[in-house]
């Protein structure tokens, strides 16, 4: 199996931790200290040595910082882990927020007076959160000061898990659809256009789009824990660690780049900098250690985004037409577990453990998988209102007659990353679950069918789901959708379809189109597919082009939860077509047991 579905939680153990943390705070003459959920290279899923976070509160989700001081210590989370946090973490120990309403630096201002100093590890915090919340304490008289000494690291010990050895392998082009020197060329173009001397790159996803070269560092992200420093003209330097690059990999790469030890990355950045070069980089995504580095040389970086993120979230023809397959073997084996769930769901005798782990054979049977892309979030009943939840061998429930069962889960492919969601009814389904269902299919069908000008952004789309459900007065604590890399991460930025989307959509994004609903101690409702931003075209009797989404995901919606009476004629139409299509592409590659199954399940509604 590609996941463990044991207890990763250890609340019990944070009292002890918190009080130890404090001891190392008093000798150092801090009053707090900051734990985000965060490593070197802002990853969002960490390998177990960077689990700080985890470690300290027992919280496991993927987003989160805690903060510990002499007068109290406050976990901060946002809408999609409020329930999770609230079961993992020992509240009389830690108090759970909920940003964006709770803030971090209100909550300093508020603990905290004049004249205290809040520690943090520059490492694993942007340059633009330290210089907001540097400034909005400041205006308190709060300072934040850098601890290079990660105090959790030396009380974590030699309990800490080792880093990974994962080996380096390079990405073939039939796939990447850009070779290494096209890439480098495109990056140091833009360096020359903005007239920047080098580029630092730290996102491990950008270093392995950039150089053709996939890894296993981060579970079910198929990525090297790597730096790059890039130069306007010159050959770029890989940073990472030598024990995994093999012949193969120097090889592929010895055209193109050269490769140095992580620990050589300090030295060459002080190299730069006594030459006054204009090094870039991202304040949103580069750690304020790089930027302190540069600084006590003299220099200072150039702000800039990282210039492989946008090339990276526009796919090329290749990875487009990759997609397609991949999509289709993915398809099949959701087909084959929604058949066998249709045939056994209801006997009391599947839980949420077995039918992820049955899921996830059925991705093996396509002779394509190479992981899955995220833990599966299997959840039965009030389970699926913990929006990332994760089900385990000590909690898992039994699907139960009368239930909601929410699906959530991907494939990593050589050609290709998928992420999928559906909410499959467990017996008869009662009036208020076909309604709550119906609206937030409204929701995904007018993301699925939008039409949109050159210049709309993710959070100018987001409202188009959220309609449905404000006029229902419901919402959901989460963006409606995520970019999802190729053979990458499967939440990739910069695209997103959120109220924080502020990037614009461009023809080839690959996105998510997620809405839901959730009713705590009940149920929760997710029906989520993948979209590809397709080019502008004209629409008759307009006067502008238009673009919009064609769907990738190919999986009928669960029929017995649809009232044909709850969607318009516009939507139904949507429906029937997008079920035909299912039909017509995925029936050939069923086996034939499965067919009628297929045929039922994609069959008209009224």
């Amino acid at each position: 199996m590609y996941q463990s579905f044991e207890e990763a939680s250890a609340p019990a153990a944070s009292g002890d931790r918190v009080k130890a943390v404090l001891r190392e705070l008093k000798t150092r003459r801090l009053k707090g200290f900051l734990v985000p959920h965060s490593d070197q290279h802002q990853n969002e899923f960490l390998p177990p040595c960077e689990e700080r976070l985890a470690w300290l509160t027992g919280f496991t989700g993927s987003a989160g910082v805690a903060i510990v001081t002499d007068k109290g210590s406050a976990l901060f989370v946002d809408g999609r882990y409020t329930l999770q946090a609230k079961k993992q973490v020992d509240s009389h120990v830690f108090e759970v927020l909920q940003v964006p309403e709770a803030k971090p630096s209100t909550w300093l201002r508020e603990t905290l007076v004049r004249g205290n100093t809040v520690g943090y590890d520059p490492a694993l915090h942007t340059i633009k959160e330290i210089e907001r919340l540097t400034k909005t304490l400041a205006a308190a008289g709060i300072k934040l000061a850098p601890v290079p000494d990660n105090p959790i690291d030396g009380l974590w010990g030699s309990e800490r898990p080792k880093p990974s050895a994962a080996p380096v392998y390079p990405h073939p082009a039939e796939f990447a659809g850009k070779s290494v020197a096209e890439k480098i060329a495109d990056v140091q173009a833009t360096l020359a256009k903005d007239k920047q001397d080098a580029v630092l790159l730290t996102a491990p996803d950008s270093i392995c789009w950039l150089f053709n070269i996939r890894g296993g560092d981060i579970k079910h992200t198929p990525v090297a824990l790597a730096f790059a420093v890039v130069p306007a003209t010159g050959r770029p330097t890989l940073f990472v660690d030598q024990a995994k690059t093999g012949d193969t990999i120097r090889n592929a790469l010895k055209p193109f780049a050269d490769i140095a030890k992580p620990d050589e990355l300090d030295a060459a950045l002080k190299a730069l900098a006594a030459e006054k070069a204009k090094v870039r980089l991202d304040p949103e995504s580069a750690a304020m250690r790089f930027a302190r580095v540069l600084e006590a040389e003299g220099a200072k970086f150039v702000a800039g985004d990282d210039p492989c993120t946008l090339p990276k979230a526009i796919k090329n023809q290749a990875e487009i037409k990759g997609a397609a397959p991949l999509i289709c073997a993915d398809a099949v084996a959701m087909a084959r577990f929604l058949a066998w769930l249709d045939e056994v769901g209801e006997s009391g005798k599947v839980d949420e453990v077995s039918a992820a782990m049955r899921l996830e054979d059925f991705r093996r049977e396509t002779g394509q998988l190479k992981d899955i892309s995220f833990d599966t979030i299997s959840a039965s009943g009030p389970h699926g209102a913990v929006v990332h939840y994760r089900p385990t061998n000590a909690a898992k429930r039994v699907l139960d007659k009368g239930s909601l069962y929410l699906i959530d889960s991907g494939g990593q492919y050589a050609d290709g990353t998928t992420d999928i969601t559906r909410t499959l009814a467990i017996g008869k389904p009662t009036p208020e679950m076909k309604r709550h269902y119906g609206i937030v299919l409204k929701a995904h069908i007018a993301i699925a069918s939008a039409r949109f000008p050159k210049g709309t952004r993710g959070q100018d789309l987001d409202p188009y789901a959220r309609r449905p459900l404000w006029e229902a007065g419901l919402d959901y604590d989460h963006g409606t959708g995520h970019g999802v890399g190729s053979y990458l991460s499967v939440h990739e930025g910069p695209q997103r379809l959120s109220r924080l989307g502020t990037v614009e959509l461009k023809p080839g994004m690959i996105l998510s189109n997620e809405p839901g609903y959730y009713r705590e101690g009940k149920y929760g409702i997710r029906l989520e597919n993948l979209i590809l931003v397709t080019r502008p075209e004209n629409v008759e009797g307009g006067d502008r082009e238009m673009m919009g989404f064609e769907t990738l995901t190919l999986v009928p919606f669960d029929r017995r939860l649809i009232d044909p009476k709850q969607l318009d004629r516009a939507e139904r139409a949507w429906l029937n077509a997008y079920h035909a299509r299912v039909r017509r592409e995925i029936e050939p590659l069923l086996v034939s047991d499965d067919r009628p199954w297929l045929r039922h399940a994609t069959a008209p509604i009224g």
